[in-house]
């Protein structure tokens, strides 16, 4: 069985300051343990996430350098003693965590997306799980600092990077007809909208809004129409109308009409908020067209707090506000099989990985100038050779 090199390559950023500005560096791994997959990584996609650690808009980089990416797809090395689910040659994915204690009842009711240990040593849980976090020897609660040889903390690093060392639990395999670029941006952008729709019993009859055709709401409307809902797409941009369309939406709604929201009142069994402005929003207006019992939920994640409302602002129509961290293995498997069986292709721009490739990636993203999704490529030139 092939082995990973004991130390992997990354491209990696060193300060907040020069959030751009990349370099290529080795850091070492996780301690190959019991339930792990080696994965020669193939291609990763840029997730907004990734901006926001590195720009130090979720806080101050967790350990220097990082190494940001959780939307990795590639071909498994090796596995370890007790992994049932993989062999070599698989192509597999992982997305925003790599980690959890396995034992709670969270981890033990398809909810490891939930489980409060997931961040290591209790590490904020504003950082993704894949890159940014402490690892601890034999799961996430043991206490047990993960150390290398120089008795230093071991850091979990991203898919920007020549390979990655996961639990199985934390791996998925890619059905043969989604192309690997394209699977890499489901890992996260996919699934973490995936998971509450699904959860929010999105089917036919049902009626769903999407606000923020981008990066995350481009998938969005791709699933709620493969679950069968009647789609509406919310945005500010009226040029995003046609794609909307494309991608499942059967209304599009300009959301700086004036009175837009009027005739929709008590329209939307649920809401799914992709944008991460939602501090600029006027949220009593969107929830106004909730239908009654509908639901607001957000997996934007803007910087800044959320605006100010009253309890009375929900009574009108007993609606809620939510929210929602990535998704469980379990709903990563069912996207992935919708996304087969009904073609579903997101739209994706692809970048070779480099110094340049990655800066050019992350300040696309920066400035919004993406449709969709970035996923970068050719790995095999920068890390492999071959």
């Amino acid at each position: 069985m092939a082995s990973a090199p004991e130390q992997f390559e990354g491209f990696m950023i060193h300060s907040s300051e020069k959030w751009s500005d990349f370099t290529k560096g080795k850091f070492t791994p996780k301690i190959f343990e019991d339930y792990d997959v080696d994965i020669e990584n193939e291609c990763c996609g840029v997730c907004g996430s990734d901006v926001h650690t590195i720009t130090g808009g979720w806080g101050d980089l967790a350990v220097s350098p990082i190494c940001v990416g959780h939307e990795i797809i590639g071909k498994v090395l090796r596995v370890g003693p007790k992994v049932k689910g993989f062999k070599p040659g698989d192509r597999v994915g992982v997305g925003a965590q790599v980690q959890s204690c396995m034992k709670c009842p969270q981890c033990k009711s398809d909810n490891e997306n939930y489980c409060p240990h997931q961040f290591g040593n209790g590490y904020r849980a504003d950082l993704a799980d894949t890159y940014g976090a402490p690892y601890n020897v034999g799961g996430a609660d043991s206490g047990k600092p993960m150390k290398d040889r120089d008795g230093n903390q071991i850091w979990s690093q991203g898919g920007y990077s020549s390979h990655s060392r996961v639990h199985e639990q934390f791996v998925f395999p890619i059905p043969d007809n989604i192309p690997s670029y394209e699977a890499g941006p489901m890992m996260c952008a996919g699934l973490t909208t995936y998971s509450p729709l699904r959860r929010a019993g999105t089917e036919p009859g049902k009626k769903v809004a999407i606000v923020g055709i981008g990066g995350l709401g481009h998938f969005a409307l791709l699933w709620a129409k493969g679950l069968g809902a009647e789609v509406t797409a919310l945005s500010h941009t009226a040029g995003k109308k046609e794609e909307a369309l494309k991608l499942g939406a059967d209304h599009f709604v300009f959301t700086k009409d004036k009175d837009w929201a009027k005739p929709l009142a008590f329209t939307f069994d649920f809401i799914l908020n992709c944008a991460d402005m939602t501090n600029e929003f006027d949220l009593k207006t969107y929830m106004s067209t909730l239908a009654v019992n509908g639901t607001f939920h957000n997996v934007g994640l803007p910087d800044k707090p959320l605006p100010e409302m009253m309890a009375q602002d929900f009574a009108p129509n007993g609606s809620s506000i939510g929210g929602s961290h990535i998704g469980s293995k379990k709903e990563a498997l069912e996207m992935l099989k919708l996304a087969s069986e009904k073609g579903l292709h997101p739209m994706i721009e692809q970048i070779d990985i480099s110094e340049a490739g990655c800066k050019k990636a992350v300040e696309k993203l920066k400035i919004n100038d993406v449709r969709y999704r970035i996923t970068l490529v050719g790995f095999d030139k920068a890390f492999h050779k071959k």
